[in-house]
């Protein structure tokens, strides 16, 4: 009642609007009710200073009873909220607020602020229709305006997507996971400093692993939640200030969720890391948008965050043994290997060997696993590099390969005891030796010539090779587990060798691995020399002509096999004069094993093909003549005790081999008798033709009698026919006797008659008298017997003379050493001094000698001038 004595309408209105307020500000309404009545324009100004100094106390301000006292940005707010919420948000309304916010970019912060009071409001009242419009509103907000002022505005837009994340309604959990990823396709012009993303981390990844009831809310949260995390890597992997995504504890969180989901369905094919543009259909499964996340990660991994994304993968796998199907372990790593950057191949394949290495103890099949896992990696990497430590890549492999070796021989994990009950299959592990191979292989081809052969070295070092070395000893496994890690290691040396070319066969047949593969091809066991015949097969043959030769047969024009014949280059020839010797050597011993079948023989028949077109020049088509020609006498040798079928082999062997020599010399008598003595074969005696003889089942006869007569390749006749034609007779006429030594690694040693002959030559070379000369002692078989005796005798003293000088300083006192080599220096010098005198001495004089005044004679000096030389020394 005081009021209306106050007079004048307007001032009654301010006042008791502020009168009204239910704030803080109560002494002050009473000292205006007390105040006289003053003039209008003074109280309206109160009034306004009233209004401003309430605003400004946050959370304090006027309330809605005064459209007039309201800030404008709350009276803009509020207007973009119509009455009914299913209208929708009033457009007009914000783009005025729109406009506000550009024009006053400092407003921002109470805008986002007053926005998340009224969105908090709305949620506890369950208001969900305005929620909507305030969703709606901030994202158009956030898309309108990039200024320095929005850091403060998205800390307010945040909250408010946290609080709708941390609902229990499927709605508005979506609807603040489609503002987020919204969000996070923004490119701020400022960075943030204190902003934190754990919350969203944690919360996408839960709303990942979603066990709603209804299967389509279900799938949309566990939709939203991967869109969520695939924002989140958006936001914060290109931002230094935030916290890295990348670390174990983010990375343990969001990869999981990835891969729970790309496991729900049929993992797709492996494509190309390129984002594309996916269609409507795509868009609603999980499993496509998981896949397109996953790819986006990885493929904005740096270098040094390969391992922090690749180790949950790993360990994934292994916690939901996923590793036994391989399906999905194969198609996960396929996406990660094609979307990581080609430089960075290696590192995952690093982290797959490492991970083999952890499990060696654990079952086949796991191990399996991940070995096919490697193998379908190392094929994709074949683009970019397997990166530095090759030699480890495959030091591994052979690691495990011998690890399942000893386990199938011996039956247990090395009496481990973290495997309890688990029963060693042995199936299963021969799955598993086949899958490393296999692996095995699959590098190999990635790598360029030069290192292919460096790991021919390196798994040529790890065979046990009898005589030359003894590398990776099988643990309690005996002679059987050293055959099977033989047989395994080359079948490893198989898949390295297929498909290897290079133009120098002194590059890819090196002595270092020439010798030990040659002396495995002298072993009694028929597989390993078959594997050793193949590994000879990929490595010469350099035009694919190898299946050309792949079966026996006598070809009457060899231009249907269409041969691709090069000219013997320098290379070669040096190959084939230092190591020639060697490969006749055991093309022989091999068609002399009795355990020799089918399969041998067509190996050495293709051997002998490769040879022929690859590597011959006159003098090796002389020598490989004179070796078929030995191969039929070994055949009808009778000493050797050959059976029947091995030789029938040889003889159809050596037949189907002259057979295509001779078409290849172009001589026309030399083909002419060869193809007389087949048809003579054809009538009388089939059994010593290929056709009759590698064949499923062979036409033998019980015993095989004397062979004589036209059936047989005269020596005389070739060695008539091609000495017209220029080759050496002397060499042909010269019949093939291979070196039988227990192992001829160097080739170049003598045989011991030999070197007795050379020795009986030199001799007689150098006696200064002939006439004086003791008359040559005759060699006999005797002879020859004893000297081999003695020879053997004096290896084994020079062997335990080396072995007692190595002993002498290893374990001899320092003094008694240096005066040893003291006195060997000693004598050293008296021999160089007695040289000196003998060099220095002045030449004797043409003039002849004086006599000394002691009866000594003396050489006189002459100049060089007055000498007189012979005329042939003068030039």
């Amino acid at each position: 009642m005081f009021l209306l004595c106050l007079g004048g309408l307007r001032f009654m209105k301010e006042v008791v609007c502020v009168y009204d307020c239910v704030c803080a500000c109560g002494p002050l309404c009473v000292w205006l009710t007390a105040m006289p009545a003053p003039d209008v324009p003074t109280s309206q100004r109160l009034a306004l200073d009233c209004r401003t100094l309430l605003d400004h106390r946050t959370g304090k301000g006027v309330c809605g009873c005064c459209g007039a006292l309201r800030p404008r940005y709350k009276r803009l707010v509020d207007n973009i909220f119509p009455e009914d919420p299913e209208d929708g948000l009033v457009k007009a309304n914000m783009e005025k607020l729109t406009f506000y916010a550009l024009s006053a970019p400092e407003k921002l912060d109470r805008i986002g602020a007053y926005l998340s009071e009224r969105l908090s409001r709305d949620v506890a009242r369950h208001r969900y229709g305005y929620v909507c419009i305030a969703m709606e509103a901030l994202d158009q907000l956030l898309m309108a305006c990039h200024c320095q002022s929005i850091n403060l505005f998205v800390e307010s837009f945040l909250k408010m997507v946290r609080k709708l994340l941390e609902s229990d309604k499927p709605n508005l959990q979506i609807l603040g996971t489609n503002s987020f990823v919204k969000f996070a396709n923004i490119e701020e012009d400022t960075p943030s400093y204190h902003r934190s993303y754990d919350f969203f981390v944690s919360r996408f990844s839960e709303m990942c692993h979603s066990s709603f009831e209804d299967p389509d809310i279900r799938t949309k949260i566990r939709m939203a939640g991967i869109k969520g995390l695939q924002g989140v890597v958006r936001k914060t992997v290109n931002d230094e200030l935030q916290a890295n995504i990348w670390d174990p504890q983010h990375m343990d969180k969001i990869v999981p969720s990835l891969l729970f989901n790309l496991q729900s369905g049929e993992c797709s094919e492996s494509r190309s890391p390129s984002p594309l543009q996916a269609s409507e259909k795509e868009k609603e499964s999980p499993v496509e948008l998981t896949e397109r996340c996953f790819r986006e990660l990885l493929g904005r991994a740096a270098y040094g965050n390969i391992k922090n994304a690749v180790t949950p993968v790993l360990m994934h796998l292994d916690n939901h043994s996923l590793w036994e199907g391989k399906t999905f372990a194969v198609c996960c790593f396929k996406i990660i290997m094609y979307s990581i950057q080609s430089q960075h191949s290696h590192l995952v394949i690093q982290q797959l060997l490492g991970h083999l290495d952890a499990n060696s103890k654990s079952s086949a099949t796991v191990r399996a696993g991940i070995v096919e896992v490697l193998l379908e990696a190392a094929a994709i990497a074949a683009s970019g590099s397997v990166g530095p430590t090759v030699l480890e890549v495959f030091n591994t492999l052979l690691r495990q390969l011998r690890l399942s070796v000893d386990y199938e021989l011996t039956g247990s994990y090395d009496g481990s005891t973290n495997i309890g009950t688990k029963i060693i299959k042995a199936h299963e592990e021969r799955q598993l030796q086949e899958a490393v191979i296999r692996t095995i292989g699959s590098f190999a081809n990635t790598l360029p010539t030069y290192q292919r052969s460096e790991v021919m070295l390196f798994i040529m070092g790890k065979i046990p090779v009898p005589g030359i070395h003894l590398a990776l000893p099988s643990t309690g496994s005996g002679p059987e587990g050293t055959r099977m890690i033989q047989i395994m290691l080359l079948k490893s040396l198989v898949q390295v060798t297929a498909g290897y070319q290079t133009t120098n066969m002194l590059t890819a047949l090196p002595s270092s691995f020439l010798e030990p593969l040659l002396s495995l091809s002298l072993t009694e066991d028929p597989e390993v020399r078959l594997l050793v015949l193949q590994i000879l097969l990929s490595l010469i043959d350099r035009h694919d002509n190898r299946p050309k030769f792949s079966t026996i047969s006598i070809i009457s024009d060899i231009s249907i096999l269409k041969l691709k014949v090069d000219k013997c280059s320098r290379q070669d020839n040096l190959f084939m004069k230092k190591h020639g010797q060697q490969l006749y050597r055991h093309i022989y011993l091999g068609c002399k094993e009795q355990s020799s079948g089918r399969q041998h023989y067509e190996a050495l028949f293709a051997l002998l093909g490769l040879l022929s077109v690859e590597l011959a020049n006159e003098e090796v088509v002389v020598d490989l003549i004179r070796l078929a020609l030995a191969l039929q006498d070994l055949a009808l040798s009778t000493d050797e005790a050959l059976p029947v079928y091995n030789r029938c082999a040889v003889h159809a062997l050596a037949a189907a081999y002259l057979n295509l020599i001779c078409q290849l010399t172009t001589v026309p008598a030399f083909c002419q008798h060869i193809h007389e003595v087949i048809e003579v074969r054809q009538k009388e005696s089939t059994y010593l033709l290929p056709e009759d003889v590698f064949v499923d089942k062979p036409k033998l006869p019980s015993l095989l009698e004397k062979v004589e007569g036209d059936v047989l390749f005269l020596q005389s006749k070739i060695t008539e026919v091609l000495g017209g034609s220029g080759y050496n007779t002397e060499r042909l006429a010269t019949p093939y006797v291979p070196q039988y030594t227990d192992e001829d690694r160097l080739s170049k040693r003598k045989s011991i008659g030999e070197t007795i002959s050379l020795q009986v030559e030199v001799e007689s070379r150098n006696s200064p008298e002939k006439e004086e000369r003791a008359p040559a002692e005759e060699i006999t078989f005797e002879t020859l017997k004893n000297a081999i005796v003695d020879s053997v005798g004096m290896e084994e003293q020079e062997r335990e003379r080396r072995r007692q000088v190595v002993e002498k300083f290893q374990k001899a006192p320092f003094e008694e050493i240096a005066a040893h080599c003291g006195a060997r220096a000693t004598l050293l010098q008296s021999k160089l001094n007695q040289i000196f005198e003998i060099t220095i001495r002045p030449p004797p004089s043409p003039s002849g000698t004086i006599s000394s005044g002691y009866g000594q004679s003396q050489s006189r000096s002459v100049p060089i001038y007055e000498m007189k030389f012979p005329d042939l020394c003068v030039y």
